[in-house]
């Protein structure tokens, strides 16, 4: 795979005094990548965070380059077990993500009904049309009923995807567009994206005479 050079040239000048990953670490080290159905050499935990916010950190310290951070998204992984990873063909890592890897930032839609597609920009620029392969779900606080709206973004390497949170100003845009529909004897409120309703929530008993964000 061509996108190991790169890939690892720039984990190599941001690691380059990390004793802790020497594969890594070493300062012009070939990145050539290892051998069709070798193992990628293990690096353990690397001292990257991904902010709930979508920012990146490492030791704490943010990474400000956006070039720098598409780059380290085009080889986040995520296990079986719900882990993250940075992973090359040659190398990999384990990586902290406090929610979803990626933020939500932008919505553009075209058509309506069961025809309109919703399109979302991420905050690394990668565009979603959320459908069948991308759906949208809402997750609720244990200890509320606060909506956190998520959108696959690509699939993990088991059942955990790798997901997008929709920030609170395109959260309202999709209420905005909303529109009621009853699924399994439930009056919902939700949005069409490909051919899929995806519920939002319990349509209000204000809103049942149809007046939707009246």
């Amino acid at each position: 795979m061509n996108d190991a050079v790169p890939v690892n040239a720039a984990l190599n000048t941001i690691v380059a005094t990390d004793a802790r990953l020497p594969s890594l670490a070493t300062p012009g080290a070939s990145a050539s990548p290892r051998p069709v159905g070798r193992v990628p050499v293990e690096c353990g935990d690397l001292p990257f965070t991904i902010r709930r916010d979508g920012r990146w950190l490492y030791r704490g310290s943010s990474i400000d380059r956006k070039e720098m951070v598409c780059l380290f998204a085009s080889v986040l992984r995520r296990e079986a077990d719900g882990s993250f990873w940075l992973r090359t063909p040659a190398e990999r890592g384990r990586i902290v993500v406090e929610d979803a890897p990626f933020v939500a930032v932008e919505l553009d839609w075209t058509g309506d009904g069961a025809s309109q597609v919703l399109s979302f920009r991420t905050n690394v620029d990668q565009v979603v049309a959320a459908g069948p392969d991308h759906p949208i779900r809402i997750a609720f606080a244990p200890d509320g009923d606060e909506p956190t709206p998520y959108l696959v973004v690509r699939p993990g390497d088991g059942h955990h995807p790798i997901e997008a949170r929709i920030n609170r100003a395109t959260y309202y845009e999709l209420v905005a567009i909303a529109v009621a529909e009853t699924v399994d004897g439930r009056d919902l409120l939700g949005v069409w994206s490909q051919g899929v309703f995806f519920p939002l929530g319990d349509l209000p008993l204000d809103d049942e005479d149809g007046d939707i964000g009246a």
